[in-house]
């Protein structure tokens, strides 16, 4: 089995101490790193190639909003999970926009976290709709008519099969049970998100998740069902 390569980013020494105690006793994970802001983190994923990067999200000089906006952007990038003291904050919501695959508490027990970055590792996000709804509804006001508009304008790109497909991402379904749901394979479900993340210049389903809520394509889903 090939260890999951994890890089911790935090400003405070005892939480990096604290949570490469707790998560490197794991077999299938290796502590290839830890940096106390963004701009050590983008220098040591350079040099260590994490598979994933742990990231808090306020720390002096540079933050974790901008390292995630960083690092999402290479060509080798890292997953990345964003450590955070809030459920609900702006800041959180903009990492998950630039990329992040999801995020935990840093008051989050260790086996949750160990299962996080494993999930992340695999490909799977880390972030409830639940969570989600309550992330988009704290962000929602200023500008959110011309979020809609844009998000909209995007999702028109989708044929009909992606755009029910992008629907049950954001309604946090697995693979298969989206396959079972709208009588497809799983092999056909994930090339149709392939192609949704292709087409609409995304990374991961989160942001597929994100994009389906500004664009009330859920709204519109539960508005049919009643």
């Amino acid at each position: 089995m090939t260890a999951i390569r994890l890089l911790l980013v935090d400003d405070d020494p005892l939480v990096r101490a604290g949570l490469s105690f707790m998560l490197g006793g794991a077999d299938d994970i290796e502590i290839v790193g830890e940096a106390a802001d963004g701009d050590e983190a983008e220098a040591l994923v350079g040099r260590t190639r994490p598979d994933v990067v742990l990231m808090d999200i306020r720390m002096p000089a540079v933050d974790g909003l901008t390292a995630t906006e960083r690092l999402r952007g290479r060509p080798d990038a890292p997953q990345v999970v964003v450590l955070t003291t809030f459920h609900a904050d702006e800041q959180v919501l903009r990492a998950l926009r630039a990329g992040a695959a999801g995020f935990v508490l840093k008051d989050t027990p260790p086996a949750e976290i160990l299962d996080a970055v494993r999930k992340v590792a695999a490909g799977d996000p880390v972030l409830s709709p639940s969570v989600t709804r309550r992330l988009m509804e704290h962000a929602a006001g200023g500008g959110a008519d011309r979020r809609r508009t844009r998000a909209r304008e995007r999702i028109a790109a989708l044929n009909d099969r992606e755009r029910e497909v992008a629907v049950a991402v954001g309604r946090g379904l697995a693979n298969a049970q989206i396959a079972a749901g709208l009588f497809m394979s799983v092999a056909t479900v994930k090339a149709h998100v392939s192609r949704i993340l292709a087409k609409l210049g995304l990374d991961n389903r989160v942001q597929i998740a994100l994009l389906a809520y500004d664009a009330g394509l859920l709204e519109d889903e539960e508005g049919e069902g009643n």
